[in-house]
This record gives C-alpha cells, structure tokens and sequence, in this order.
C-alpha cells in the first residue's frame, strides 16, 4: 500500500490520512473526505485504487457493525466565519 497511515474510522476526531491528493479526516459521526486523485492505468495508479478501497472497506465495515444506527444525523458545525485581518 502507498499511504504509511491507516485511519480506524470514527475512532476520533483527529486523524487524518493522506492518499496521493486526496484527505481523509476522521471523526466520531462523520469521516471527512476531500482533495483530487488521480487514478492512473498503471502499477502507481493499482496502489492508490487498493489504498483507496482498502480505506472505504474499513468504514463500511465499522458502519455494517453499528447495531443501531439512525436514519440520519445532523451535518457537522461548520466553523463560524471571522472577518479577514488583512482586508
């Protein structure tokens, strides 16, 4: 695999793993994921796709193990805005 950190999903809400450009923070009710990757039809691109996957697996995995989990939750706070010092 070519990421050196594995995540446990929702285990925390300070984790983050990096693959190639793409961030995938942790948190308790809800996994952030965001940036771009590339994909490319080669052995470098099959890693990022195993790692990516992997990845994906362990949080089905954890969600498929929650006995009661709801329909749905509130999205996370987004932090407030703050007026720009330098404007």
């Amino acid at each position: 695999m070519a990421s050196t950190k594995m995540i446990k999903p929702f285990a925390n809400d300070a984790d983050s793993v990096g693959i190639k450009g793409l961030t995938v923070e942790n948190g308790t009710d809800a996994m952030a994921i965001y940036g771009q990757i590339d994909i490319t039809r080669d052995k470098v691109g099959l890693a990022h796709a195993h790692d990516l996957k992997a990845l994906l697996d362990r949080i089905v995995q954890v969600l498929e193990a929650e006995k009661n989990l709801p329909d749905t939750i509130a999205p996370p706070d987004k932090p407030d805005e703050i007026a720009n010092p330098f404007a």
